[in-house]
């Protein structure tokens, strides 16, 4: 009998997609382009990201919870399947592998200058690999056990408590901006991941209840984000806020304990555990895709072809403003994959449903 993720599992691994490397700078983005209480550009986002979760509860509803694999092969010829697999392959690897990239680069930046950046992407690589070998549900509790060893620095915020003036939020909303549109272009990829409920479909049961799970999973990470995003706004200020690279960091920076020096190594060292589920689902999703268009070959051997290539691949970008820029433009497709992948399955699953049956093999 197949084991199934949970519903509490499924919550967890939802955040901790989310939850990534964004968060050191999401404060600064929302000074920037959104100007004074630029935090609250996040209901907006939230708002957007729950239709989008309701979208795949119709996908998930109509489909029965059947794969979605299942359904585009029921309905599309090899001729558009192969290449759709092979697109959604390279790009959950790239950005797997980018994502590692990014916060190995940011490390460098704070902890260890001298040290080799494609050694320590190895390293991180090696460990996701052997997750993904081991599954989806050795994936889920990793990600459980990882959350409560993150979640747990939301403590340290207490220490900055006399620091923060509600003065420094100001009466304004959103005056002094930049460019709504584009703001909201880099605000929105913070909360990428919850799309990858679409592959758990065929690891739950009903009672699990997924698409809750998901909104669950999106709305904790709200919270967190708004936790965080007004706090730097109160400790900072918007003007300052706007002009730092990394408010998380130098909120850590802040902290000052006797026992312990440069608190912001250490916690963002905690980080590494959200960043592996991340960068670990991001391959463990292409290589779901990629063992449809490959069925009869290992999965840990397309597992090493996928890791192996885009670390190869992320050689290209050597400084983290290139590789940022590469986020950048492969979360744009990625947006257009969480909100056009639903929305395709949805069509092929009303015009299945209509024909009585299968549209075309």
């Amino acid at each position: 009998m197949r084991e199934n993720l949970s519903a509490f599992h499924v919550t967890i691994l939802i955040f901790m997609i989310q939850f990534g490397v964004v968060l050191f700078n999401l404060s600064q983005i929302e000074a920037y382009y959104f100007g004074m209480n630029g935090w609250l550009i996040l209901f907006v986002v939230f708002a957007i990201v729950t239709l989008n979760i309701l979208l795949i509860g119709i996908v998930y509803r109509l489909g029965n919870g059947r794969s979605i694999f299942e359904i585009f092969e029921e309905a599309l010829p090899s001729i558009i399947r192969i290449p759709l697999y092979i697109f959604l392959t390279s790009l959950w690897g790239l950005l797997g592998s980018l994502l590692g990239k990014q916060y190995v680069l940011i490390f460098q930046m704070i902890a260890f200058p001298t040290s080799s950046t494609m050694l320590i992407k190895l390293l991180i690589d090696l460990l996701g690999f052997y997750l993904v070998s081991k599954g989806i549900y050795t994936i889920s509790k990793a990600s459980s056990i990882f959350f409560w060893l993150v979640i747990w620095t939301a403590i340290l915020f207490l220490f900055l408590m006399k620091e923060f003036e509600f003065v420094r939020l100001t009466p304004f909303i959103f005056r002094e901006h930049k460019d709504y549109l584009e703001g909201f272009f880099y605000v929105y990829p913070a909360f990428l991941g919850f799309e990858f409920s679409l592959l758990l479909f065929p690891y739950v049961n009903k009672k699990s209840k997924l698409i809750k799970s998901t909104f669950l999973g999106n709305l904790l990470l709200t919270i967190v984000y708004l936790i965080i995003s007004i706090f730097s706004f109160g400790f900072f200020g918007y003007h300052l806020l706007k002009e730092l690279q990394f408010p998380m960091i130098e909120l850590f920076a802040c902290i000052q304990l006797p026992f312990i020096e440069r608190m912001e190594n250490i916690i963002y060292g905690f980080f590494l555990c959200t960043t592996i589920i991340t960068l670990v689902f991001y391959f463990w999703s292409a290589k779901e895709a990629l063992s449809r268009v490959f069925p009869k070959v290992k999965q840990n051997t397309l597992g090493i072809m996928i890791i192996a290539i885009t670390y190869l691949i992320s050689f290209c970008a050597q400084v983290l403003n290139d590789v940022e820029t590469w986020l950048r433009y492969l979360g744009y497709l990625e947006i257009g994959v969480a909100v056009g992948l639903p929305l395709i399955l949805i069509m092929i699953l009303l015009l299945q449903r209509k024909r009585g049956g299968i549209i075309d093999k």
